[in-house]
């Protein structure tokens, strides 16, 4: 029964917490509008931003409050899930609360590498069968800053853009060290 739900709440909160990041993330790519994923990540996370807009403000341009709700809700996520594993807790209350703050970034980190690495192989592929897709230019704006930095380095070999190659890469090598390391360091407090 715990597993059971366990998985209810890393399913429905987790996908939650991911709609909460990817609000913040189009938001602060400066992704259009005016397409079917903006409309229904703001349709499913109105109810809870434009309240705490009130009293999360935003600073130089991004909306803090869909990151700030994005990280409760990751901090609930965590805090239930070990409660409901009944998890024995290895320190004092201050180390325990730590270490699920501290993962629960560490997860919206996670989460924030796969957008940009689903996003990317997504943009790659439809560049190849259909450039002109209707999906195509958020898919553009989620992805330009990353691939950015390898096109300007980088030039097109023999028009092949390799930049999303370098970029689905470095994603890689960050899930593997930098989050796992932080995983890690995180979990031995709890």
């Amino acid at each position: 029964m715990n597993q059971a739900i366990a998985f209810l709440l890393e399913t429905f909160l987790g996908l939650f917490a991911l709609a909460l990041l990817l609000r913040f993330f189009l938001q602060a790519v400066r992704a259009p509008a005016r397409n079917p994923i903006s409309t229904f990540v703001a349709a499913l996370t109105d109810f809870v931003v434009r309240p705490a807009r009130r009293f999360i403000p935003g600073l130089w341009g991004y909306d803090l409050s869909s990151l700030a709700l994005a990280w409760a809700v990751q901090v609930a996520l965590v805090g239930s899930v070990l409660a409901v594993d009944q998890h024995e807790f290895a320190g004092p209350l201050g180390q325990t609360l730590v270490g699920v703050v501290g993962l629960s970034a560490v997860n919206l980190l996670k989460l924030t590498i796969y957008i940009v690495l689903i996003a990317t192989i997504i943009q790659a592929i439809l560049s190849w069968i259909n450039p002109y897709s209707p999906a195509a230019p958020i898919l553009y704006a989620m992805t330009r800053p990353f691939l950015r930095v390898f096109q300007r380095r980088l030039p097109p070999i023999g028009g092949v853009d390799l930049s999303p190659l370098f970029v689905l890469v470095v994603c890689q090598v960050l899930l593997m060290w930098p989050v796992v390391y932080l995983s890690a360091l995180f979990g031995r407090m709890l």
